[in-house]
């Protein structure tokens, strides 16, 4: 009988033991002494599959502006690109076909002048919409910021805004 009572008084104070761990781990979790990185992630990169590589990366370099940076395949089937501090968008060859793509699932990108940017796409006969899909309009945000929309080759939608930060 003696034992069951100590055994008995000993899961009493585990559970003790437990709650009160509970509640200071819960409690330090909510003031951000405990994290599960220190840092918050980093965007590394962004992969688009696509049909024709030459036709996607002569795109994303002459009409978006975006530089080439070494990739470490070497296969002919990847190019990467440089879209910002650290953050790439690899491109890979050998989907199949275009697949529709909703337009709010969408890459940005800002520019100095939409306008300019505008000046490109037209140069190159590439049309353009604004958000509620009104051809070769841009739309005015409620902030003040200009924006348009378009589709890359394989049909990825891209919006460049002129964005300041």
């Amino acid at each position: 009988m003696r034992y069951s009572s100590v055994n008995l008084q000993s899961k009493k104070n585990m559970k003790k033991i437990l709650a009160s761990f509970t509640i200071v781990y819960a409690s330090l979790l909510i003031s951000g002494e405990i994290q599960a990185q220190k840092k918050p992630p980093v965007l590394n990169h962004i992969a688009h599959y696509v049909v024709d590589l030459k036709t996607s990366t002569d795109f994303y370099m002459n009409i978006v502006g975006l530089d080439s940076i070494p990739e470490p395949f070497h296969d002919g089937r990847h190019t990467w690109l440089s879209i910002g501090y650290k953050s790439h968008l690899h491109l890979i060859s050998g989907a199949a076909s275009k697949k529709e793509q909703d337009k709010n699932a969408h890459l940005c990108f800002s520019v100095e002048s939409v306008n300019d940017f505008i000046t490109v796409l037209k140069k190159n006969k590439i049309e353009y919409e604004s958000w509620l899909g009104e051809k070769n309009a841009v739309t005015n945000r409620p902030d003040g910021i200009k924006q348009i929309y378009f589709k890359d080759p394989d049909g990825y939608w891209l919006e460049i805004n002129d964005a300041k930060e």
